[in-house]
């Protein structure tokens, strides 16, 4: 079967020698020459008109070819294009979406620096060369990338569809990729994809293990459905500092990973290695020498017959507890604020600790945007969630008020959609009432300076770095650890609050790991979500269907490890299992429980 690929994401020299428009401008206005993919401008008619003749050619010939079950829409988009159709469409879009130039001027709050236009020509995208200071600015300008981007990519949709309508479009999506809002883009496409590079054995793979499961986890919850893994490598990647072999049975074992949190597929880039260019040491099924004896090419080989055995697993879900709020929107405020760190606000380094402290309680978490329901799920993380948008506050105060329980962190509601600061107190926006706490002051930590969390009741000890927010707690509000050092020794570090049936916990420092797992423990067991007792670097999953719940175990250590399974056949093995196993190293089992 073949997944076709429209071939937009690199387009040839003659196309940009003839219509130089095809090519994109950068920062300093500089129009780019041919050479490299993904530098084509998103806005060109141009280039919009001859991908729509080419995809409309392309389908005409293959769309009711037999083999044929999915379009692959471009490649890893990406970019933006600072050119004169970029920029009026630009104002376009900060015309529809603000209406007048006061609305402008109020929301990016240009008093500030004599910044006030007058003139919708007056605006310009933010960059180098133009503006610097304008967070309102900078944020809508990934908004209106984001936006380029998806009619793009819609336009290419529409292309092939018009042809069949009946096959579906993907797109393949990147890790750690922030320049466009992903959510937004799955909105276009029918199938979510992505390409999962892990640098495995480059330091502790137990947390890679982590970070990566919170990656599958993100590309699910897009569209609250299995994704697709639509490149990886059987070896090793040639663009990484160090491009590092992957070692026996971790090929199988990132693979499996893969489908146990919701894809329906292993794909690889590459099949053969190409003789030169870029990537003509990148990792692939076949090398140059062309053997089928390799041992890549046998490892690869035993994934397939594992993924054979797992075919009743396809169509299932897992289904979680658990939800982590990610918002794009969220980041880019976050990385263009003007305070905290200035070059890294550690964002998603919070996001990985919370979520590695889930996933080793054996607890399903999804990772949803604002706008997802959170009724269906019994706990709710708020990683440093510093921009609060329309009606968010207020979803909170409800799914609290009802019973549900949730954990945010420091910067909390400081700034609404706009990036301008809520007045009154932060957490703003109606939040401080449900957490029963004020973050009254903000402290940012030097590198290699740290503070300490001191538990009230146990007297534990938590290593603290980065940030240590000054909180007030209301009254009825139970302080959970307080500072140990500076002058704000003694004061609170971490809450909790009953709000109507529900419960608020908040974390005001960056803590260790230890100091996460205890408020997130918890929070468990308020939420009354059953915690597994996994050892050190096993992973369990659960993907559920009408007729079976499939469990998966994955041993992410180079230690065998025993470990408590349900009962019943390993589909991986062939063997029934009774209630315990031994997970060698690299290993993982996927047990299949029937449901009367």
């Amino acid at each position: 079967r073949i997944i076709l690929a429209t071939p937009s994401g690199a387009r040839p020299a003659w196309m940009a020698q003839k219509y130089p428009e095809v090519l994109r401008v950068n920062q300093h206005y500089e129009r780019y020459h041919f050479g490299g993919r993904h530098n084509h401008c998103l806005t060109s008619p141009v280039y919009r008109r001859k991908v729509r003749e080419m995809d409309t050619a392309l389908a005409q010939r293959y769309a009711h070819h037999p083999a044929v079950i999915l379009w692959h829409l471009s490649n890893e988009f990406s970019g933006d294009c600072y050119c004169p159709l970029c920029q009026e469409k630009f104002r376009q879009w900060l015309k529809k979406r603000y209406g007048t130039l006061e609305n402008l001027n109020q929301a990016w709050w240009t008093s500030f620096w004599s910044h006030r236009y007058t003139d919708w020509s007056q605006v310009e995208a933010p960059g180098e060369m133009a503006e610097t200071s304008t967070n309102g600015m900078f944020i809508d300008w990934r908004r209106f990338s984001t936006h380029q981007c998806k009619t793009f990519m819609m336009a290419e949709r529409d292309a092939v569809q018009a042809v069949d309508a009946s096959l579906k479009c993907t797109a393949n999506l990147m890790e750690r990729f922030w320049d466009y809002d992903y959510f937004s883009l799955a909105e276009g496409m029918d199938v979510v994809s992505w390409d999962s590079y892990p640098a495995w054995h480059s330091g502790d793979d137990v947390a890679k293990a982590a970070e990566f499961a919170m990656n599958h986890d993100i590309m699910r919850s897009l569209k609250n459905q299995p994704f697709l893994l639509m490149e990886s490598t059987p070896s090793q990647v040639n663009w990484k500092p160090v491009n590092k072999l992957k070692r026996p049975g971790m090929h199988l074992l990132s693979s499996l990973q893969a489908v146990a949190h919701g894809s329906q597929s292993v794909c690889y880039f590459q099949w053969r290695k190409g003789r030169g260019a870029a990537e003509q040491f990148h990792g692939a099924v076949v090398d140059h020498d062309g053997r089928d004896d390799t041992r890549v090419f046998n490892e690869v080989t035993a994934t397939n017959e594992a993924l054979a055995a797992l075919t009743p697993v396809c169509g299932s879900l897992p289904k979680a507890a658990a939800a982590m709020i990610f918002d794009w929107d969220n980041r880019w405020a976050l990385d263009d604020a003007w305070g905290m760190q200035i070059k890294q606000k550690n964002l998603r380094e919070t996001c990985c600790q919370l979520y590695a402290q889930l996933n080793h309680c054996g607890v399903e978490t999804d990772v949803v945007g604002v706008d997802a329901d959170l009724n269906r799920y019994k706990l709710v993380v708020l990683p440093m969630l510093f921009m609060t948008k329309p009606g968010f506050a207020q979803k909170i105060r409800e799914y609290v008020e009802n019973g549900g329980t949730v954990v945010a962190t420091y910067l909390l509601g400081y700034v609404d959609e706009s990036t301008l600061c809520w007045l009154g107190g932060f957490p703003g926006d109606g939040l401080r009432e449900v957490f029963g706490v004020t973050a009254s002051e903000l402290d940012t930590l030097y590198p290699g300076e740290g503070n300490r969390a001191i538990w009230v009741k146990s007297s534990q000890q938590s290593s603290i770095k980065d940030y240590c927010e000054l909180l007030q707690p209301a009254e009825g509000t139970e302080v959970v650890a307080v500072y140990g050092q500076d002058f704000y020794s003694g004061h609170a570090a971490v809450t909790h609050h009953v709000f109507g049936k529900g419960h608020a916990h908040y974390i005001g420092a960056r803590l260790d790991d230890a100091g996460n797992a205890a408020v997130l423990r918890a929070a468990l067991a308020d939420a009354k979500v059953h915690l597994r007792d996994l050892p050190q670097g096993v992973e369990y999953h659960c993907r559920e269907s009408e007729n079976a719940r499939y469990h998966f175990y994955i041993n992410t250590t180079q230690s065998a490890v025993k470990v408590q399974v349900e009962s019943g056949a390993d589909l991986l093995s062939g063997k029934n299992v009774l209630g315990s196993m031994e997970l060698k190293p690299y290993d993982a089992c996927a047990i299949e429980e029937k449901v009367k």
